[in-house]
């Protein structure tokens, strides 16, 4: 092989190795940036992760929060039922004091009414026998 063919191939090996030189440069940097998009990402998916956690606290104390009001308020409209049941009773009672009332005047006005019937069978009796 002459000399001259040997320096053409070791320049042309030269210039692959420069070349292969350089898309190694250029993978190493594309690794690089790799890793920094991926860190990027597991902070985003970490801090994703602290928000929603943080989301679901915070509905869950919501909830809490409501179902305390709604139990605070049942027990609030219990009580102003059991306010009115006490009242009612008590218009109960008064009613059955009114009917005990009439009762008692019917009782009363019936007791007139037969002495009345009477003093006018004797009124009819004293004018029979004067008459």
């Amino acid at each position: 092989m002459p000399p001259d063919n040997l320096e053409a191939r070791v320049t042309n090996l030269e210039t692959r190795v420069h070349q292969l030189t350089e898309r190694v440069r250029a993978s190493e940097h594309d690794a690089a940036a790799a890793r920094v998009l991926a860190g990027a990402a597991d902070r985003d998916v970490t801090e994703f992760r602290d928000e929603l956690r943080d989301f679901r606290r915070a509905t869950t104390a919501s909830f809490n929060a409501v179902r305390e009001d709604i139990t605070d308020l049942r027990g609030y409209v219990d009580g102003r039922f059991d306010q009115f049941d006490g009242r009612f009773d008590q218009v109960d009672v008064r009613f059955s004091q009114v009917d005990n009332g009439f009762i008692e005047i019917r009782g009363k006005l019936d007791a007139t009414a037969a002495g009345q019937r009477h003093i006018v069978e004797l009124l009819d009796r004293l004018i029979a026998d004067q008459g």
